[in-house]
């Protein structure tokens, strides 16, 4: 958490310095994301919501996606991501949110991506970034920092 702190700093600084909010819908970083946004002072100024949507039921109730709107779609995959995106960006109202999927590890997930799979999202205004990141490595914690780091550093360097 100590590596996420600096970057959640700075982002807090842009988005309450902006008046902006933020949602995060994030899988197998397990909370992280929401959790260093909301370890800094006065985030309710910025943050909006943060669901761990791990599952499909949690897609279904915390989403409010049906299955038929994830129809061809692997959960582990860029178009997953930018979907849950867009989807809490519009169900949250902010301005921006943040979005995280993948295999953690030890192994991989049952679609076929190796353990340190992810692929994460940023939708805000008149922007929609979407990035994978593939740490090779089996180590769920190691995956679970580095997955919440390169989606912070994505959100920042937006941000910037």
């Amino acid at each position: 958490m100590q590596t996420l702190l600096p970057l959640a700093e700075k982002i807090a600084e842009r988005l309450k310095a902006r008046g902006e909010t933020i949602s995060i819908a994030e899988s197998s970083s397990g909370g992280l994301l929401s959790a260093a946004l909301l370890a800094i002072p006065g985030a309710s100024a910025y943050f909006v919501s943060g669901a761990v949507v791990y599952t499909p039921r949690a897609r279904a109730t915390l989403m409010d996606i049906p299955r038929a709107g994830v129809a061809g779609m692997r959960s582990a995959s860029e178009p997953y991501a930018l979907l849950l995106a867009q989807t809490a960006r519009t169900r949250f109202r902010t301005t921006w949110a943040l979005s995280e999927t993948g295999a953690a590890g030890p192994t991989g997930n049952p679609y076929g991506d190796a353990a340190g799979h992810s692929c994460i999202a940023l939708a805000g205004p008149d922007i929609e970034r979407v990035i994978t990141l593939e740490t090779g490595s089996p180590d769920r914690v190691e995956n679970m920092r580095a997955f919440a780091k390169v989606a912070l550093e994505l959100l920042l360097k937006e941000l910037a």
